[in-house]
């Protein structure tokens, strides 16, 4: 049931020695998204140790080169080590074009069933899914097509306790009721709250991957009460407006965002090669948003399970 963020890169367009481009591995209950792919990426998963093999998906937010130029490399190592398992790509609709056209220019093969997924320029949507997650498309305002990726976990039914069904000879139809969350009241008299006899209920989690944009001003309300919240913070507040300018934020701007969006926790990240130290980031954040730290490569954030009942 682990819910991981792993941070491969957190450097703005220019890599440096202390930043690699962005890409960062979420990991839920054993499925490896990799989300962002600048260059270098395939060495931060083999120096981190993790088993890229086992990357199903991968997202990238939009076309500027710090953010996908080391997709090519990574999809011709796969084909090297004789990957067959397919594997889907999220982003822009021009990047089909530009892989296929890339391969085809290098003479390059794959092993594996390659498959494209388009995010939507104006829209949010869900962009994949299964039992239990669903991974949401956000728009965001950059100079180009963005995305930002909202991946949240799936209520479920509650679970009933299996001695309790046994010991209170809970039929069919109550059990359908309790998982539903409603009281049961036999013509006995005899009560049974799903909170009694019920596991307690494993609230979904969220995370939200935002990059490369100006402040976000609208109210989605997906985005409510988010578990993490990775946010570009490409300047400080001194360079205002060169972030205008260039359709980013200041760590000041990621943490109101925080803010409005009742978010849990923040991460900073994307920083500009023109700063030499980054400890006025997290206090410029933590003066709006306290709970806010910086990225790091190669450092993990966990979103713990969190238990809890529903009222009825």
């Amino acid at each position: 049931m682990n819910f991981d963020i792993t941070i491969l890169g957190c450097g703005a367009a220019t890599p440096t020695k202390r930043h690699r481009p962005t890409a960062q591995i979420v990991s839920i209950r054993d499925h490896l998204f990799l989300v962002d792919c600048g260059e270098g990426t395939q060495m931060q998963l083999r120096d981190l140790s993790i088993k890229m093999q086992r990357i199903s998906h991968i997202l990238i937010s939009h076309l500027h080169g710090d953010h996908f130029y080391g997709l090519i490399g990574l999809l011709s190592t796969y084909a090297l080590l004789g990957r067959t398992k397919e594997l889907m790509i999220i982003g822009p609709k021009e990047l089909e074009p530009w892989i296929l056209n890339t391969l085809k220019v290098s003479s390059s093969y794959l092993t594996y069933p390659l498959l494209f997924s388009p995010t939507s320029e104006n829209e949010n949507a869900v962009i994949w899914e299964n039992d239990w997650l669903s991974i949401h498309s956000i728009p965001l305002k950059h100079r180009v097509q963005c995305n930002g990726f909202l991946f949240q976990e799936k209520s479920h039914e509650r679970k009933l306790i299996k001695w309790m069904v046994k010991e209170f000879k809970i039929g069919i139809e109550e059990s359908i009721a309790l998982k539903k969350n409603q009281v049961i009241k036999r013509a006995s008299g005899e009560i049974f709250d799903p909170n009694d006899v019920c596991e307690p209920i494993i609230q979904p989690r969220s995370y939200f991957f935002c990059t490369d944009t100006l402040p976000l001003t609208f109210d989605y309300t997906a985005l409510q009460n988010i578990d993490l919240l990775y946010h570009e913070s490409t300047f400080l507040e001194e360079h205002t407006q060169r972030a205008k300018a260039t359709f980013h934020s200041t760590a000041k701007q990621a943490a109101q965002v925080a803010l409005n969006l009742r978010a849990k926790a923040l991460i900073l990240g994307h920083f500009s090669a023109r700063y030499p130290h980054l400890e006025d980031f997290v206090l410029e954040a933590k003066s709006i948003f306290p709970c806010t730290t910086l990225a790091e490569e190669g450092k993990t954030w966990s979103i713990p399970l969190r238990f809890g009942k529903e009222s009825v």
